[in-house]
């Protein structure tokens, strides 16, 4: 997500940029959250024995079971995340320069310390713009989580997820779309703090990296 939406954003903004990265990690994430949802429930005995028995019974689509819930969440949680994270990143950069006194340098490429947003910053915009990304789009990862784990259930399947939703919803009432939401906003806004900080800090060393290899390149004789 990070690589693509850093490749891509430049030419295309942050909402098609974080788009692209968020369909990108899908072609890894579906199987792999398949895979751990179904051994969450039990009903697999390990790693091994779930994917075997999901490409002996269902095939290779198996691993793709609920990928339209999936990408349905995932898409959009990425889009609102990075785009809000992206938003404020330049509130607060475009804020510190004023006061310094100093133009605006936006997206020019000014490798002045005040385009950069201090570790503790970036935990604190990950958090923020981790729950705008959540609140938007927590009802399609409750949706997800009942249909990849119907297989452990008595209940009849869901037919599809459109299925999926009018049934939760005449059964259990609008309420059920947000269970769970406060247990994955106390994983999912540290997780995302640290991967907007990490991000942040690996970009400024590659950046500082280039930086000293060009300048060396250019005084070479």
């Amino acid at each position: 997500q990070f690589g693509i939406f850093g490749a891509t954003r430049s030419v295309f903004g942050p909402v098609v940029a974080s788009a692209l990265g968020a369909a990108g990690s899908c072609i890894i994430s579906i199987p792999q959250e398949v895979v751990k949802q179904r051994l969450v429930t039990g009903i697999y005995s390990g790693f091994r024995d779930a994917c075997t028995t999901i490409y002996k019974t269902e095939g290779v689509k198996g691993f793709y079971s609920a990928w339209a819930p999936t990408m349905s969440r995932n898409i959009p949680f990425v889009v609102a995340t990075f785009t809000a994270n992206d938003y404020m990143k330049h509130k607060v950069l475009k804020r510190r320069r004023l006061k310094e006194g100093k133009n605006w340098a936006g997206d020019s490429g000014d490798a002045d310390a005040s385009n950069e947003l201090t570790i503790a910053e970036n935990l604190v915009l990950g958090i923020s713009s981790a729950m705008v990304g959540a609140i938007l789009t927590h009802p399609s990862d409750v949706v997800k989580t009942r249909m990849m784990t119907q297989a452990a259930s008595s209940e009849l399947p869901y037919k599809s997820a459109v299925d999926c939703v009018a049934t939760m919803l005449k059964a259990e009432g609008l309420p059920v779309f947000y269970s769970g939401f406060v247990q994955r906003s106390m994983y999912m806004g540290p997780l995302w703090a640290c991967q907007f900080a990490l991000n942040g800090r690996f970009c400024k060393s590659l950046e500082e990296r280039n930086a000293k290899k060009a300048a060396g390149e250019v005084s070479a004789p």
